[in-house]
């Protein structure tokens, strides 16, 4: 009632227009014959899950069939289902397990569903509301990792993997694989690359640790593998590549942490290390991601925040690589398979490229091309004239250098309404995006937009997480005020026409920002929040966070979580700025008590700027459809807008 005026009517519209607007990208990937997307427009809200060919995909307008119609189906069950994707049966995929989550929540119902006849199997797999899986190990096998019938962490995910068999009940299905109950979760996948297929079971004992078996076909007799738990791994084609965050002292070498190492599997598992080196780390030179292939690795790097991609061969008498070429080098760009069963990629692959004034594209990069081909591109969302994208660097607490990025007028006033976001854990990696919302209500009327790299993040590698993580946590939020303060500095706006927005552990963020620089900013829009650290890892999932934050249980590490918990930090008399706390009631990710105890404090304590909204459902995002999502925006840039004011 009190931000839902004309204004915020107006932006409600135009962002649900952008969200479901016709031409938008329809992402894809290629399940046995067909290219499958999920999409969402103002006649589907709830979503089409369809599919067509590669060829037909290449037309202005594909020839969808539609597999399933979710507004459909909660019409015709009385349920409030949303998408959380599916899992279909390898080689043939006519079946597949479909995720079906209620109001967007994180835990999903499974249900088994005939892609050919496009109907639910009668009989079939079946298991309720919880949080997790199954992956199929055969076609009448499921490995089920699932946090249902007592089969749950401390974290709220899976303790164990059980094989579930058609017609079986899954309570009383064998368990192959279970992890204690302080560990985070219990996964498990299958690799079919090879002809002999492979399970592999995972302990994630924390957030950043991990613990794996190798067992057989069936996934029986599982053998640890002889690594530390701080690592990442790909084991697929006859090849493992391990990535340590620390340092690693293997082979008679000691690798720096973060460096990518590569051999046979079958010789590691024979007890040799004699690793290649694939990957070395820099100052500003980072690893982000990799992946297999069709048998070749994919290395997804940032140079100094710059995409950089090449694709490994290997092989007994070294591993060749080359430069994966035809991309741009500045904003959000991502290589991976176009395949979503590995044992079925012929090797081509999909690039999906974005910047602040450049909506996102989809290339095929067919296997054995020289250069990638445009397949689609996502229409503009807002102008781009007289706008340009820069990026800067603020000077921290401790003197470190925090990257930002800016989009706006090419000429500053001193007096810019500025829309400066955030996440910073997690080793999360923020990189400029097209965000066609901030475009619109933002960016479109003259205001400026900053992107901020803060620490925590994983920009630059494990260090520069770690430089964010735990204590360190300070030194993030202090990155986020000092590019506040930058921007005071360079002459592009004031500290009162501020506005900051994150969400999740980026609410935490937010709201360290009210209690301890409440003097940079003109307005805060805080969601979906961590806010509360004393009772975190007793919430929902937040044990599973002690890797990133802490224990607060633990005195010693109380004593240092305590002076970024913003529930304890906020005190009467302050000159805190106008903050809108979101959240929402259907988050079973962080507890909705965090935003709501939050606010009901503040207001306790006499703070009239102070305001809470808490839709229905929407999980742990802005909503479960595309409408939900834009009034919950709307809602938050109106707020903004009018506290630093700019109407």
């Amino acid at each position: 009632d009190r931000f839902g005026g004309d204004r915020f009517a107006v932006d409600r519209e135009a962002i649900a227009a952008i969200l479901d607007r016709p031409d938008k990208l329809p992402l894809i990937a290629r399940r046995g014959p067909h290219l499958y997307n999920f999409w969402l427009d103002a006649d589907h809200p709830r979503g089409l899950w369809r599919r067509t060919t590669l060829d037909s995909y290449r037309l202005e307008q594909p020839q969808w069939e539609v597999v399933l119609d979710v507004d459909a189906l909660a019409a015709r069950e009385g349920e409030d289902w949303t998408w959380s994707g599916a899992a279909t049966r390898p080689g043939t995929h006519d079946r597949a397990i479909l995720r079906l989550a209620r109001g967007g929540s994180d835990a999903v119902v499974l249900r088994e569903f005939d892609t050919v006849a496009r109907d639910f199997v009668v009989g079939g797999f079946e298991l309720p509301e919880a949080k997790g899986g199954a992956s199929w190990l055969d076609p009448d096998s499921l490995l089920l990792s699932s946090a249902w019938n007592g089969d749950v962490t401390a974290s709220g995910y899976a303790r164990t993997v059980r094989r579930w068999r058609r017609g079986a009940d899954p309570g009383g299905s064998p368990v192959l694989f279970e992890v204690e109950r302080n560990s985070m979760s219990a996964g498990v996948g299958v690799d079919r690359t090879q002809v002999d297929r492979t399970v592999w079971f995972y302990d994630s004992v924390g957030f950043f640790d991990i613990r794996l078996w190798r067992a057989d076909a069936n996934g029986e007799r599982p053998a640890r593998l002889d690594l530390p738990t701080d690592v990442q791994v790909d084991a697929e084609y006859g090849w493992i590549v391990v990535k340590r965050r620390t340092a690693w002292t293997v082979g008679g070498e000691t690798h720096p942490g973060d460096t990518l190492l590569g051999m046979r599997l079958a010789a590691f598992l024979q007890g040799r290390r004699d690793f290649t080196v694939l990957f070395r780390p820099g100052p500003r030179r980072s690893l982000q991601d990799f992946h297999w292939i069709a048998g070749r690795l994919v290395l997804s790097m940032l140079d100094n925040l710059q995409p950089v991609f090449e694709l490994l061969t290997p092989s007994d008498q070294g591993w060749s690589r080359e430069p994966i070429v035809g991309l741009p080098g500045v904003g959000l760009v991502s290589v991976g398979p176009l395949d979503i069963e590995a044992s079925e990629s012929n090797g081509d692959m999909l690039a999906t490229v974005q910047a602040p004034l450049m909506p996102p594209s989809l290339l095929l990069l067919p296997a054995g091309a020289d250069s990638p081909t445009l397949l689609k591109q996502s229409p503009f969302a807002f102008s781009t004239e007289g706008l340009v994208v820069t990026r800067h660097e603020a000077v921290s607490s401790d003197g470190e250098s925090i990257p930002y990025w800016q989009t706006g007028p090419a000429e500053t006033t001193g007096d810019a309404p500025v829309h400066l976001t955030a996440y910073g854990g997690f080793a999360v990696s923020n990189l400029p995006a097209y965000n066609p919302v901030v475009g619109k209500v933002w960016l479109e009327r003259g205001g400026t937009s900053v992107v901020a790299n803060i620490r925590g993040g994983g920009e630059f590698g494990t260090a520069w997480h770690d430089a964010g993580r735990f204590a360190g946590k300070r030194l993030s939020h202090d990155d986020f005020a000092a590019i506040a303060a930058d921007l005071v500095r360079r002459g592009v706006t004031r500290p009162g026409r501020i506005a900051a927005e994150g969400g999740s552990n980026g609410g935490l963020l937010i709201a360290n920002m009210l209690t301890r620089y409440p003097e940079r900013f003109g307005a805060l829009f805080c969601t979906i929040p961590l806010v509360d650290m004393r009772r975190y890892s007793r919430l929902l999932a937040g044990a599973s966070w002690i890797a990133e934050y802490g224990d607060p249980d633990k005195p010693a590490e109380w004593a240092w979580i305590m002076t970024y918990s913003a529930y304890h930090q906020a005190v009467s008399g302050q000159a805190y700025p106008p903050i809108l706390i979101a959240t929402t009631r259907r988050d079973d990710r962080v507890h909705p008590g965090h935003a709501r105890k939050m606010a009901a404090k503040l207001q306790a304590m006499g703070y009239d700027q102070v305001y809470f909204y808490e839709p229905e459902a929407g999980g742990h995002g802005y909503g479960k459809d595309n409408r939900e999502r834009a009034s919950f925006s709307a809602l938050g840039y109106t707020f903004l807008r009018e506290k630093i004011g700019w109407v």
